[in-house]
Formats: structure tokens, C-alpha cells, sequence
């Protein structure tokens, strides 16, 4: 199975930063879906209750990188078979128009 990787990197000021996180808080706390923005598409995400988290501070010169990383299988929810018995669908990514497309790429290393 290939793997998906949406990339978004802007500029923004503090307060887009801040709408930005509020929306995915948003999606983590009000239900197990999440519809995020990638201009001009979106991509719809299934959250399950548990999932795996990574908080990364780094400091270099004068520059700061925080990441927050979360981590969960789609396979249980996809298939409703416990891990490693079925492979997972690909997450749906959404045009502009509404339609519903499959995104699959290969997995960039991560930086």
C-alpha cells in the first residue's frame, strides 16, 4: 500500500496559527472526524479515541521548531478487523468542488 503525505507550509501571523490549531483541537475534541484545510482541497481524516503523540521542541541558533505529531492505525476503524489483519483505505482527500478523489503518493523522508 503506498502512502499519503499532504504537505501545507506557509507564512502566517499569530492568530492564523492560533485558528489553525483551534480547528484541529476542534476536530480531536467534538468527534472522531476531521476536515482540514489544504487549499484549494481539504482533506478528511478519521480520529479514533486513542491515538500516539510526539511533542518536539528544537532550538537552533535563533531559530525555534516545535512539532506535534499524532500517530493512530486506520486499519481497525477501515475494516472493523484488528491491526495487521487487513490493509487500510487511503484517506480521502476533498476538491474544492466537493468531490471526494483517493490521494496516495509515496511518503517523503521525514527532516
Amino acid at each position: 500500500m503506498s502512502d499519503l503525505k499532504v504537505e501545507r507550509k506557509e507564512s502566517l501571523s499569530r492568530d492564523e496559527a492560533a485558528q489553525l490549531l483551534s480547528l484541529l483541537s476542534k476536530a480531536f475534541a467534538t468527534g472522531n472526524h476531521a476536515e482540514l484545510p489544504f487549499s484549494p482541497s481539504e482533506v478528511s481524516l478519521y480520529i479514533p479515541d486513542r491515538v500516539r503523540a510526539e511533542l518536539e521542541v528544537e532550538v537552533e541558533g535563533d531559530e525555534v521548531e516545535v512539532e506535534v505529531e499524532f500517530k493512530w492505525s486506520m486499519v481497525e476503524h477501515e475494516t472493523g478487523l484488528p491491526i495487521g489483519e487487513m490493509a487500510a483505505s487511503p484517506v480521502t482527500a476533498r476538491q474544492g468542488n466537493g468531490a471526494r478523489k483517493p490521494t496516495r503518493s509515496t511518503r517523503g523522508q521525514k527532516r
